[in-house]
């Protein structure tokens, strides 16, 4: 098997994202934090966005719910670049060498349509990507096969010459389910001995 291309998830995987960082900086103590993050914007909540339920209409059942909590509950919008935390260790780098070595790259993503300019802004290598499935765009998110159906159709190669890289394996056994080559996200190290065994990375 001949792997030509590679598919990026970016949240944990380019981004390193997480919630915490910002609401640790709004609550005065972590006990706070993890009650708001586990009752009020949960992931639950969350995954709306990602299936392209704009911000403004989403939270507006939650400000009446919480209303003494408005300002944070708004801050999931207006916060987001405070919950990144740069990008995960050695992504960058790697995505730089494949871009310097030809290998097509592109990233399927399950993102909100307001933070996509930020993370295109905020990232250099998303430069890198020669197309970019945002499931808030599609309406459907990972780990529903219609996403993998969708990234089939718009990738210019068959699933099984693609490998994917993302961060949740429940995502890894959906894309292998329609055909890609997937492996699960854990850091640098496994992330290099993947691509060196297919060929797309030469260890330095």
């Amino acid at each position: 098997m001949t792997t030509k291309a590679v598919l990026w998830d970016l949240g944990n995987v380019l981004l390193d994202w997480s919630p915490a960082y910002l609401y640790s900086k709004l609550f005065a103590t972590d006990a706070e934090c993890q009650h708001f993050l586990e009752n009020v914007c949960t992931m639950d909540w969350h995954a709306a966005h990602d299936r392209g339920v704009p911000m403004a209409e989403n939270r507006l059942l939650l400000i009446e719910a919480h209303p003494h909590l408005e300002d944070a509950i708004r801050a999931w919008e207006t916060g987001f670049e405070q919950m990144l935390n740069g990008a995960v260790d050695g992504t960058p780098a790697i995505m730089d060498a494949l871009a310097d070595h030809g290998v097509p790259q592109y990233a399927l993503t399950n993102l909100p349509a307001e933070w996509v300019e930020p993370v295109n802004r905020l990232y250099p290598q998303m430069r890198h990507m020669k197309d970019v499935i945002v499931s808030a765009h599609e309406g459907v998110i990972k780990p529903d096969p219609k996403i993998y159906a969708v990234t089939d159709a718009r990738l210019p190669f068959s699933p099984h010459e693609v490998v994917f890289f993302d961060d949740r394996q429940v995502n890894v056994d959906a894309a292998r389910a329609h055909g890609f080559d997937a492996e699960l996200f854990t850091g640098k190290a496994a992330l290099s001995a993947a691509l060196e065994s297919r060929d797309l990375l030469v260890s330095a």
